[in-house]
């Protein structure tokens, strides 16, 4: 969903940009006065955008506002959509496991979240840890955030957590591999003075 979002973001950024440069540049061209093609829609600083007629043109006909109206409608919960999902999180709900007799068992993405961050955060020098599942149900991945004590060291932590906590949720789950994302960060701490 994520991916999908991202490139319908980048389509809708780039179409809206581009037309703001071409209407923005017509617009200017045609109030600075300057020469402009014959078939450019606005020749000069006292033309206008729409004529009088070019206003009224449709206003008589009966289909004309059902029309305006519905297609407002569609841009209106188009514009609605988009928005609702640049708020979504894209965490998993849910991973299937291979339970062993053909049948698919399903287990929470919550339970398997609150197990690897109990298990990172129990690793020496782990003062915190924050899990979040993204990807599909049959193919999960992970993104961690791990907060260090002073003394941690990050190679050792990172060891740690593929050996130890990964492996066993690659076990319970079944999962041939588990790719992960790891965020290393410092608790801050005073210096300490040396006499």
């Amino acid at each position: 969903m994520t991916v999908v979002l991202r490139r319908v973001n980048r389509i809708v950024l780039a179409l809206a940009g581009l037309l703001l440069v071409v209407g923005g540049g017509a617009v200017l061209a045609a109030a600075l006065d300057l020469s402009v093609p014959s078939w450019w829609p606005w020749s000069g600083p006292d033309d206008v955008l729409l004529t009088r007629s070019q206003r009224q043109h449709w206003r008589g006909e009966g289909w004309w506002w059902p029309v305006v109206i519905a297609v407002l409608g569609v841009l209106v919960l188009l514009s609605l959509w988009w928005l609702i999902a640049q708020f979504r999180r894209a965490r998993l709900r849910e991973v299937l496991v291979d339970s062993g007799d053909g049948e698919a068992a399903v287990l929470r993405g919550r339970a398997l979240e609150s197990v690897l961050e109990a298990d990172a955060t129990a690793q020496e020098g782990v003062a915190r840890a924050k899990v979040a599942l993204t990807g599909r149900r049959t193919a999960p991945r992970t993104r961690m955030a791990l907060l260090l004590e002073p003394h941690a060291s990050p190679a050792e932590t990172l060891t740690a957590l593929s050996g130890e906590a990964l492996a066993h949720a690659r076990g319970a789950t079944g999962l041939p591999a588990l790719p992960t994302e790891a965020r290393l960060r410092a608790v801050r701490h005073r210096a300490r003075r040396v006499a």
